[in-house]
């Protein structure tokens, strides 16, 4: 038999991984918040942003899944189209949406890092706002699969909405198809006039040096 002093060790350890346990179990089903603070270290917590100084906001998850390798403190960086070609193009075929065209909103979007997060909310690869997550079927928003089948059924819905018209169906990507339509055209917003502009000309140069095609 262990000593009363050994006992009380291995309560308090049982009682500590089940805290634990009930923790992450909550966290996996609720939005997960990672922050680094002064030294380095990365922090967790299912509350969202505070103003402080001595923390920043590192990512946001949906889910505590797949988060491990911020936490680990590893280097979050952008990559890349051929890292995500593949789901690019399975959505380009299936959404009829050209995948020099995803791959332009991508780049303004989020620099082809699928843990961006703006700060109002949007999120991924092509920075999917709650909602529009939702509309789409889309449960984990840092997934690039699921991101980007997301976002391009979005574009193809906007498509389909504004006759094809590109410039308008960026602006309702950027702004809200209500506001292209009350404004009959691009919004009179400067970041949705220069987002146009940013897609407009990655596009067209996407096309040319990635497709061998010409542009819009």
């Amino acid at each position: 038999m262990l000593p009363t002093t050994g006992r009380i060790k291995l309560h308090a350890i049982s009682c500590l991984l089940t805290l634990m346990l009930s923790l992450f179990c909550h966290m996996s089903a609720a939005e997960v918040y990672i922050y680094q603070g002064p030294n380095g270290e990365r922090l967790i917590s299912d509350r969202p942003p505070v103003e402080r100084q001595d923390y920043r906001l590192v990512a946001k998850r949906d889910s505590f899944n797949n988060a491990g390798h911020i936490l680990a403190d590893r280097p979050i960086i952008a990559v890349g189209p051929t890292e995500f070609r593949q789901h690019i193009t399975s959505a380009s075929n299936q959404y009829n949406v050209d995948p020099a065209l995803i791959e332009a909103v991508i780049q303004v979007e989020s620099g082809f890092d699928p843990n961006a997060v703006s700060k109002k909310g949007a999120t991924g690869l092509m920075q999917l706002m709650p909602m529009t997550a939702k509309d789409y079927r889309v449960v984990d928003r840092f997934n690039p699969r699921q991101n980007i089948y997301g976002g391009v059924q979005h574009l193809s819905k906007l498509m389909t909405r504004f006759g094809g018209e590109l410039p308008s169906v960026l602006a309702a990507y950027n702004a809200g198809a209500g506001a292209v339509e009350r404004h009959d055209g691009i919004p009179p917003y400067p970041e949705t006039k220069r987002y146009v502009i940013k897609v407009m000309t990655s596009y067209n140069s996407f096309k040319q040096s990635r497709y061998g095609t010409i542009g819009y």
